[in-house]
């Protein structure tokens, strides 16, 4: 069976700035995320990233990634920890499913820049592997970490995009840290922050 290739389904006006772009890697790392956050293996949620603006007005996918096969837009490097890609490259190469769960509105103004100053403002910053197997939920990390307070010295995926949000003023949570891709999408998505998913690959 073939596997499905990603076509661009958007016109840039329709992809914007706030959108949450969701990955299901093909891998058992992936398939182990999904177990421990309640998501279904090979089909719910490993990965997440955020769409916005770099400084020089370019529409990017900033993620915390620990993918070595593309290079930053913003710096240039192969970097273990927060970057910005283009999409379509990202969507390219990614071995696994993608979807776009659009921002239920277009960010004001304000709100496009504070998302600007905060990503662009945190990009390099280290992988947080800790921080993500915590989030994971694996035997009672979880709830530990309802009594660790948030550290943004080391980011991992969810993390960041949970801050992202929170910086923005578009959604509070008392610790962008507790967030794994599953359940910020569960719960922003209860909160009708996000609409409903978009198959892009």
């Amino acid at each position: 069976m073939m596997s499905r290739q990603w076509q661009n389904p958007f016109t840039p006006d329709e992809l914007k700035a706030g959108d949450l772009i969701g990955f299901s890697g093909h891998c058992w790392s992936s398939a182990l995320v999904n177990i421990a956050t309640y998501g279904i293996p090979f089909w719910g949620l490993s990965h997440c990233g955020i769409m916005a603006r770099a400084d020089d007005g370019r529409l990017l996918l900033f993620e915390s990634t620990e993918f070595k096969n593309l290079p930053c837009e913003i710096t240039g490097q192969v970097f273990l920890g927060t970057q910005a890609h283009t999409l379509e490259n990202v969507l390219r190469i990614y071995p696994g499913k993608a979807w776009r769960y659009p921002l239920y509105r277009s960010l004001y103004s304000t709100e496009d820049t504070r998302l600007t100053e905060f990503l662009m403002g945190t990009v390099s910053t280290p992988y947080d592997y800790m921080g993500a197997f915590r989030s994971g939920g694996v035997g009672l990390s979880w709830i530990e970490s309802l009594f660790r307070e948030q550290c943004l010295t080391s980011l991992f995926c969810s993390e960041w995009v949970a801050a992202a949000y929170a910086y923005v003023g578009l959604w509070a949570t008392d610790n962008v840290s507790r967030w794994s891709p599953n359940r910020l999408v569960r719960r922003l998505r209860r909160a009708e922050i996000l609409r409903k998913p978009q198959r892009l690959k």
